[in-house]
């Protein structure tokens, strides 16, 4: 059986991400791909209880890097991998390069503790597809209003934001194979058309 295609889908919170991924995962089971959808932090019991504390708890740097990193660990072992084994592709809401953005640009922690996890947990392991939705920080912030329950990282001021986007940004000039860069400003139906069009060429 071929290997399952693994998709990640990133951007700053209020990039509008989270909205597509529900209709980019229904365009591929449409022409008769297996689908999972998931999410970082979480994505499993352990990682849903490690989420709470992640997105509400404050604690030291590290610890908030080494759990998002136990998170991932048990995500991969209990549903990317086995997925993708199956010959499923699998849509994940947030991966690795999200702590190489929040940990690494928003938080400061040097990158070669960031590159020494990613070594450790997933050596052998990275999406064939990222989809980065990139926003300014002004329209971020105006749909990161809207949020009635906001979370630590929503909280967040806006130079944390513009850190975490330069270094998304700075990923995608990295690995440009891999990280594609959606302009989320345009209207929601056009980047469903876009992103329509992307699934049929996968």
């Amino acid at each position: 059986m071929a290997r399952g295609k693994f998709i990640t889908f990133e951007g700053v919170d209020g990039a509008g991400k989270s909205t597509h991924i529900a209709a980019f995962a229904d365009a591929l089971r449409a022409r008769g791909e297996h689908v999972v959808t998931t999410r970082e932090p979480g994505g499993t019991p352990l990682g849903e209880k490690l989420r709470e504390l992640l997105l509400h708890e404050n604690m030291h740097l590290e610890t908030e890097a080494l759990l998002m990193f136990a998170s991932r660990r048990e995500h991969i072992d209990q549903v990317i991998q086995p997925a993708l084994e199956r010959g499923h592709w699998v849509i994940s809401d947030r991966f690795t390069d999200a702590s190489f953005a929040y940990q690494g640009g928003g938080r400061k922690l040097p990158l070669f503790k960031l590159e020494a996890l990613e070594q450790w947990v997933h050596a052998d392991l990275q999406p064939d597809l990222t989809l980065l939705f990139d926003v300014p920080l002004a329209v971020a912030r105006e749909r990161l209003n809207r949020s009635r329950d906001p979370d630590k990282f929503e909280r967040e001021k806006d130079a944390f934001f513009t850190q975490v986007r330069e270094a998304y940004l700075q990923r995608a000039t990295r690995f440009p194979q891999r990280i594609r860069v959606i302009d989320s400003t345009q209207a929601i139906d056009d980047v469903r058309c876009e992103l329509a069009a992307l699934a049929a060429s996968l």
